[in-house]
This record gives structure tokens, sequence and C-alpha cells, in this order.
């Protein structure tokens, strides 16, 4: 095993050590694209404009979370409230786990296990959201932390990232819906937060059967628009969250509203960025639709992104934004939690799955929303440790910390899963009885996927029929 380690770390190490995510995906798609018969400077052209959408999606990101936090920063010390545990964020995380030579095995792990799944047609999604295979690497080794081998927590790796390979072929036709993109468009995702799926149609599930009727009452910011004008568009979502977090931090008029116009601004942006990813494969889009019909058959591929292709569709913001403050007031009362929500404020770590399951219907995103929220403060609170000591051998600690204090992100994508690997590391290391709750632990998890995916593809199935 430690052979395969060290290969894992000499194929991609160097590569990794000075590649950022933009770089990375304009090589990947580039090269993907020259690869299914696309003319190199069409390829370069939509690797070039998936990196700038990368880019300029994690520069707004870093300006919300920024103002935000400093913001929040200002109501922790007004209101003296104590919670132990600094939120950082998803970037150091990152940092921290791509630190870890098992992150590099887990990659080429799952590379094998995807081209396995294509060639025996398990899938028909080609993976390339490589940066993003830390989500699935902090699972497997906050499993080793808790006490489980490499072979299991290989295994474990393995079976969660399967389930999401599976789960990106399931979503495909939704996604084809929120975006009023053609059958034949590639884009899906792979991506670690839409892992919240199967729980978050649980709850859609209860209100289908006991609350349908809230849905008469629903509404999106694009038809709330057309009838009263700004108020219920993004931006004006933006400024009514900027001005209720300045108010609760007590900052001054001046600065209270200029949050609220970086809100605005970020919002409005991330409805254009969102455009530009789905742009940039239209010249892979192609290249697959081609490829397929002349190498395959017909087969159609699809290709597993980054989620933010679908950061256009302002539902996701405005439940966001109106989560936020929830989970701020939730996390002051919510019993074992010790994590204050500031770099993972806005909860893109859910909003996206709670899109993607109610197709955009707000009250539900908002109510289901509230339910999903302390799922993701326990599960920061439970691995604190383990991060506070991954940054501090890897020397990624932030700096004005004191040395005693225990960092996480509050919204990191994955919660369950970070249960799943707790239990699966107690019970490799702890052996006994850890070994049944650990078996009973995996088998409700298969289980509920298995029930989400039976509701996906009668969904699907829907989706087919209206379109013939």
């Amino acid at each position: 095993m430690k052979a395969i380690i060290d290969f894992a770390n000499v194929l991609f190490g160097n590569f990794m050590d000075f590649m950022t995510p933009a770089v990375l995906m304009m090589i990947v798609l580039t090269l993907i694209s020259v690869l299914v018969g696309v003319k190199f400077s069409r390829a370069l052209e939509g690797g070039i404009k998936l990196a700038i959408a990368i880019t300029a999606i994690g520069a707004i990101m870093g300006i919300l979370t920024t103002n935000f936090s400093q913001a929040l920063q200002q109501f922790v010390e007004r209101t003296g409230v104590e919670l132990s545990i600094t939120d950082v964020g998803w970037a150091p995380l990152a940092t921290i786990t791509w630190g870890s030579p098992y992150t590099l095995y887990f990659l080429l792990v799952m590379i094998i296990v995807n081209l396995v799944m294509l060639f025996l047609k398990k899938t028909n999604t080609l993976d390339v959201d490589i940066f993003d295979i830390w989500h699935l690497a902090i699972t497997g080794l906050f499993a080793i932390y808790m006490g489980a081998n490499l072979i299991v927590a290989t295994i474990l790796v393995i079976f969660i990232g399967v389930l999401k390979i599976i789960n990106s072929d399931l979503m495909k036709p939704t996604f084809n819906d929120l975006l009023d993109a053609p059958e034949d468009n590639p884009m899906t995702t792979t991506h670690m937060n839409y892992m919240m799926n199967p729980i978050v149609m649980v709850f859609d599930k209860i209100i289908d059967k006991l609350f349908p009727f809230l849905d008469k009452y629903d509404f999106d910011a694009a038809k709330l628009n057309s009838k009263i004008g700004f108020w219920g568009s993004k931006f004006a979502i933006g400024i009514y969250l900027g001005l209720f977090i300045g108010i609760l931090a007590g900052m001054p008029i001046i600065d209270t509203f200029g949050l609220a116009f970086t809100a605005a601004t970020c919002l409005e942006l991330f409805s254009v960025i969102g455009q530009w990813f789905i742009e940039s494969v239209e010249p892979l889009s192609q290249g697959i639709a081609d490829f397929t019909n002349n190498k395959l058959g017909g087969r159609k591929l699809n290709i597993g992104l980054d989620w933010p292709f679908v950061a256009g569709r302002s539902e996701m913001w405005a439940a966001a934004n109106i989560l936020a403050p929830i989970m701020l007031l939730m996390a002051l009362i919510l019993p074992g939690n010790k994590v204050l929500p500031l770099g993972g404020i806005i909860a893109m770590g859910l909003t996206p799955s709670l899109l993607v399951v109610t197709r955009g219907k707000i009250i539900r995103m908002i109510i289901i929303g509230v339910f999903m929220l302390p799922i993701f403060l326990w599960s920061g609170t439970l691995i604190a440790p383990y991060v506070t000591e991954a940054a501090k051998s890897v020397h990624a600690f932030p700096e004005g910390l004191p040395s005693t204090a225990l960092i996480t992100h509050s919204t990191l994508e994955g919660p369950i899963e970070k249960f799943v690997a707790y239990f699966v590391g107690l019970a490799n290391g702890q052996g006994g009885k850890m070994i049944l709750i650990a078996l009973a632990v995996i088998a409700v998890y298969l289980l509920l996927f298995l029930w989400y995916k039976k509701q996906m593809q009668l969904r699907n199935e829907e989706y087919k029929n209206n379109n013939n």
C-alpha cells in the first residue's frame, strides 16, 4: 500500500505543488476537449473561460465571506458570545487536505474507479473536477484519524465515491431543467454537497404528504422581480442580508450600507459568472456529441464539473441569504455546537442540494434548510480536533489564533459522511460493539441513498415522458 501512495505522490505530487484549481481545470478541460476531437484553439478557449469562471467565483466568494466574517466577528465582540471553535471557511481546509500525501493517493484511486465504472457502463459521467477530490479525501483522512487503517479508509472512500458518481447521473435531467439546457448538455457534478440530497428529499416528501399547500405561496426571484421590480431581485436580497447582519453587529450606518452593497454586488455577479461556466463547456459539449456518435455508437457522456455552473439560479442565493442569519442564531443555542459560523456563513455546502431536490421552491428550501443546518454545525464541531491537528502538521494553522484554539469549517460539504467516517474509524480502532454500530450506520446511509435513487429515477422518467 505504501508503494501505491508513493507512486501517486510521484505522479501528481510535483504537479499539484504549484497547481491552482483554475489552471488545473483549464488543462483538464482543454485536454479532454482535444481528445474528443475539438480543434485546439476552440478547446483552449473553453478551458480559459472555465479558468476565468473558477477564478471569478473564488474571488466573489472571498469578498462575500471576508466581509461577513468581519461583521459577525464584531457581533461576537459586542455580545460576548463564546463559541470556542473558529470557522475558517473552506480554503484553509482545502490547503490542509491537499497537504496530506493520502489525498493524492485517494485521487488516483477515484480516477481508476471512475474509468472502471465508465468501462462497465455503470455511469455515464467522466469526473473532471479533480481539485474537489479533497472533499472526499478529508472523509477518508478523518476516518484514519479516528482509528481506521488505510485499507478500511480506502474502501470507505471508494464506497462514497461510487455513490457520488451515481448521483451525478441521477441529477443530470434536473440540471437540464434548472438551466433550461438541451438534453445533450454534458454538464453535471460529482460534488460532495449533493450527497445531502437523500436527507433533503426525505423532508421534501414529508412536505409533499403533509404540507403541500406551502407551494401555493412559493415564488422565485425572477417572478417576484417581474411583479414588484427590484424588491425581489438578487441585489435587493443581498441588501436585505447586509443590512440585517450590519445592524446585528452594531456597525456604523455607513459600514452597514457598505456591507449591504457588497452582498448585492456579489449576488448579481454570481448570476453572470454562472453563465460563463455554461459557455466554457460548449466546445466540449459538441466534441462529446461528435465523439460518442463516431466512437461509442451514440453513447452520451456527461462531464462532472464543480457545482457553480448552477450559481446563476437566484433561488439558491435567496435561500442562502435567509439561512445565514438563521444559522448564526441557531449556533448560539444549539446543544452540542461549539462553532460560530463565520467563514461558512453563506451555506454553499447546503443550498445547491436544496435547489436540486426541491427544483427551486424557495419556501421548501428555507424550511428544509433550517433542519439541515444543525447537521453541519455538529459535523464542524466533530472534526475540529482533526482539522486543527492536521493544520499544524502541514504548517497551515491560521496566524493570529492562540495555539490552543480549534479550527473547522461550519458548512463543510459532506457532513453526513463525516459521521460515517467517525463510526468507521472507531469500529476499526476499537472493535467490539463499535463494529455493529458502524455497520448499522453504513446500512442506513446506503438504504437511504437507494431510496433516493428510486425517487430520482421516477422523476427522470417524468422528464423523459414530458420531452416525448
